[in-house]
Parts: structure tokens; C-alpha cells; sequence
């Protein structure tokens, strides 16, 4: 009896003493956000709203097979930039690569500090004739309704390339000379891969021997209403982005007459097989990146949510399914995998031989296109299915330090512009044309000083694209005081 009464003993103890530790570590989980000096607001000019206006009525569109871009179109924009931006024009070398991308270089006053390069993307996806009529103003005509602008582009991305030109051209009317040398990147094909466009320009910068101390492009944004449990506005960086690849799957049997059916056909091979595949998803986790959104954010959530994240050691698998909940949390905490396309049979009465399905993965860091197909290929389990990758993939990013000066450089700057929003790092569940630049940087981050929230999140390649007024100024505000702050 009284060894009984020492192991409960012993046990209540221990239980009393692992409830005060999850507790010690709710205690110590301290805020992780940084102070920064209030900047002054610096103006900017009521002309370069109706400049980004004009840059959305050049219809650089990007089609999926790259063949039938309107040239014309492109080389208006070439000449869009020249004009009206003349300091930047005279100042600044350009170098053009590939007809259409351009790679502006300012050169600093201090060689010894690593340069920076800021990315975006001149091109924009197509808009369907047959969602014109959904358009409330039609996509290119860059019209300005009650201090916002609609049109294609006017979020993805030439919010971004028209906010660095006029910061840039700002800061040299007023006599700015940068302390590191500034490279300044503009894609023109980011739509469709950016093959011509970003990774040429990085193939440049390499054969340049050029290392830079981090690289921004868009990604990440301020995101409104977004993150729960949180009401304040949070700007997420992107540290690192899933990678991605399309699968063909391909049955060719015998057919014949609808009449007289074998026990299975081409189709129902192909459909079991993305039963398989949808039945057995790939296992959640927490990536670096989520963890580090966790160990920014959590210390700022309710009582409830800062306990288990302070805790993840021993609440990670409720976090995980809390995330699986959402289709965009669930995007986060694993590799995703849908079927896109599906093509078989030509007549009703007639049994296909051939039978294809295309799956879209979207894999996580940390693991890599070939362990995804053999995972596939695992699940699937019929040598009757022939699988090919298509051309278009890309392998997950790796994923940049939150330590850097970079990264600091960046925080210090979103909040100098935006200094009611909290900041994390986070995962890019897209991709960018910054995954073409890790031989250049050992630290790629992602972030448009853009609002998103749930009225405007569509809009993305979706109808009715459009930027307020002063969202716009503020992107040019934050472009200038990251500049300067690279000194």
C-alpha cells in the first residue's frame, strides 16, 4: 500500500511539474517584434498614380505558350519606362535581356558592402473574352473610380515594378547615392515560368560574379482579417516557396464496343488511380517557414492560442489539424496534389484504348520532385499507368534565414511605412521569379507592400483587379525607405 501511495504521489508530483513547465513556457513567450523610430511620411506625386494608370493600359500579356505575345505591346512598355522616367533612363545602365526583360544597375558609393536586387514582373495573365462583360471597367483601360484603379496587372505585379521606379527616380531628384550597388530586375515572362526573362537575367548576374545580400520580390503581402485569432494587420515575408510539378498519367489498352465491356477499361484505371491519390495525401507538417510564423505570431494570439503554440512540442499534431481545416492552411502543412485535367474517348458507344490524367503537385521544402514521383508511383501501385513529368516544374525553394541584415533591412522597413502591422516570415505557396535567383543570394525574400484581405484575395489573376490610391503611395514610400535603409 504505501509503495501504491509513493507512485501516486510520485505521479502528481510529476504532473504538477509538467503543467508548470507548459505554463513557464507560456509565461516566457514573449513578443518578438521589433520597435522602429515613427519616419516622417514622404509625399509622393499625385502624377505617379495616373503613371501606374498608364502602365496597365500596355497590354503585356503573357500567354501559356509564350508564341503569340504581342511584341508590339512589350516594346510600348520599354518605351513607357524611357520616357517617363528620364533620371533612372540617364542615369542609371540598362541592360536589356532578351528583347523585353531589363536589369537597371545603380551603382553604390561602398564596394564593400554585397549588392541587393529588387525583382518584379512586367507581364500579365490573360483576361478571358468571355469574362469581359464580369469586368466593372474594362481591364485595360487603367481608369481611375474614386482613388482606385482597376485593371489587369494593378496588383500582379506592376504595382511592384511602377512602385521601384519611382522611388528610385525619386530618391535620385533628390541627389541619393546608394551605399551598396542597387540591381534592379524586371521579368517579362513570370506568367509562363519566366525562362527568358528572370532566369536569364540571373544567368547574367552569375557570369558577373555577382553576390547579393538578399533579393525581394513579390509574395508575401499585408494580409487583413486573414491570420485567426489576430486582429491587427501582419505583414507575412516569404522565406521560402513550395515547388511544383505536373504528372501525365497514361493507360493504353484494349477498347471496343461500349456494348461488350471488359472488366475494366482505360478510364477506370486512370479514376482508381487518382482515388488512390487523393485518398492517401501526403503527411502534414510544420515547415521551417511555418514555424517561424508560429514563433512570431503566437506570442500576439489570445491566451488559448499562445498556450498551444508555446507548446507546439506537444500540440503540433492539434496545429496541424486545425490548419488541414482550410484549404489555404492545408496548402501550408503539406505537398498537395489534385488532378487538372482529365481526357479520354471520343463517342459514346465506343471504349477509349487511351485514357490521360494530369495531377498538379505542390511540393513542400524540404522535399524534392523525384521523391514526390516515387511517393506517386508507390501510391498508385499498377505498372499499367505510365507517368511523365512535364516540362514546366520547378523544385522547392530553400528557405532564407529570419537573422539576416536582409531580412532585418526588410522588417525595419515595412514598419517604418506600415507601423500598426505586425511581421512574420511565412511560406509562398506560389511560385516566383525568385527561385531563379538562389545561386545569386543565400537569401530570397517575398513580400509586395500591398493591403490583401477577403473582399480582394480573387482578384489575383481573377476579375477585377484593382489597387487604391493610397496603397499604390505607400508601396513607393516603402520601396524608397528600403533603399535607404540598405546604406
Amino acid at each position: 500500500m504505501k509503495t501504491g501511495k509513493k507512485i501516486l504521489v510520485a505521479v502528481l508530483i510529476g504532473l504538477l511539474l509538467f503543467i508548470c513547465f507548459l505554463f513557464y513556457n507560456l509565461f516566457s513567450y514573449k513578443s518578438r517584434q521589433i520597435k522602429v523610430a515613427t519616419v516622417k511620411e514622404m509625399p509622393v506625386s499625385e502624377s505617379a498614380f495616373y503613371r501606374l494608370a498608364s502602365s496597365l493600359k500596355i497590354k503585356t500579356v503573357s500567354t501559356e505558350s509564350g508564341l503569340t505575345m504581342d511584341s508590339l505591346e512589350f516594346n510600348k512598355f520599354s518605351d513607357f519606362l524611357s520616357t517617363n522616367y528620364p533620371l533612372i533612363d540617364s542615369m542609371l545602365e540598362r541592360v536589356v535581356v532578351n528583347k523585353y526583360s531589363s536589369l537597371y544597375i545603380w551603382k553604390g558609393s561602398n564596394p564593400a558592402l554585397k549588392p541587393v536586387i529588387l525583382m518584379a514582373h512586367l507581364d500579365v495573365v490573360p483576361v478571358l473574352e468571355t469574362e469581359l462583360k464580369d469586368w466593372t471597367h474594362p481591364p485595360f483601360d487603367g481608369k481611375i473610380v474614386d482613388d482606385t484603379l482597376w485593371g489587369r496587372g494593378a496588383i500582379d505585379d506592376k504595382i511592384g515594378l511602377i512602385g521601384i521606379m519611382e522611388a528610385v527616380e525619386g530618391l535620385l531628384e533628390r541627389g541619393f547615392i546608394p551605399g551598396r550597388t542597387m540591381y534592379i530586375a524586371f521579368g517579362h515572362d513570370e506568367e509562363i515560368g519566366g525562362q527568358n526573362g528572370a532566369a536569364a537575367i540571373a544567368s547574367y548576374l552569375k557570369e558577373k560574379g555577382v553576390n547579393a545580400e538578399f533579393v525581394l520580390d513579390e509574395g508575401g503581402s499585408i494580409v487583413q482579417r486573414m491570420v485567426p485569432g489576430i486582429e491587427k494587420d501582419v505583414a507575412l515575408i516569404g522565406v521560402s516557396e513550395k515547388g511544383f510539378v505536373s504528372l501525365e498519367l497514361m493507360v493504353d489498352m484494349e477498347g471496343g464496343h461500349s456494348s461488350m465491356p471488359n472488366s475494366e477499361t482505360s478510364i477506370d484505371i486512370i479514376a482508381k488511380a487518382i482515388n488512390k491519390l487523393r485518398s492517401n495525401q501526403f503527411p502534414a507538417k510544420l515547415c521551417p517557414a511555418l514555424e517561424g510564423f508560429i514563433d512570431e505570431l503566437g506570442p500576439e494570439m489570445p491566451a488559448l492560442n499562445k498556450f498551444v503554440f508555446a507548446n507546439r512540442f506537444i500540440f503540433e499534431p492539434l496545429i496541424l489539424d486545425i490548419y488541414e481545416g482550410s484549404a489555404a492552411g492545408n496548402a501550408l502543412v503539406r505537398t498537395t496534389l489534385v488532378p487538372t485535367i482529365f481526357n479520354s474517348g471520343v463517342k459514346d458507344n465506343v471504349i477509349p484504348r487511351l485514357a490521360k490524367a494530369t495531377i498538379n503537385i505542390r511540393i513542400l521544402p524540404g522535399s524534392s520532385i523525384d521523391e514526390v514521383i516515387n511517393e506517386v508511383k508507390g501510391i498508385i501501385d499498377d505498372e499499367r499507368i505510365r507517368t511523365n513529368k512535364n516540362d514546366f516544374y520547378s523544385e522547392p525553394s530553400k528557405t532564407s534565414t529570419t537573422i539576416s541584415a536582409g531580412y532585418r533591412i526588410l522588417n525595419t522597413s515595412i514598419l517604418e511605412v506600415f507601423p500598426e502591422v505586425l511581421t512574420a516570415p511565412n511560406l509562398v505557396i506560389g511560385a516566383t521569379d525568385s527561385r531563379h535567383f538562389e545561386s545569386i543570394s543565400a537569401d530570397i525574400y517575398r513580400f509586395l507592400p500591398i493591403y490583401i484581405n477577403p473582399e480582394n484575395i480573387k482578384t489575383f489573376h481573377g476579375i477585377n483587379e484593382r489597387i487604391a490610391k493610397r496603397d499604390f503611395n505607400s508601396a513607393v514610400r516603402f520601396y524608397s525607405r528600403l533603399i535607404q535603409n540598405c546604406n
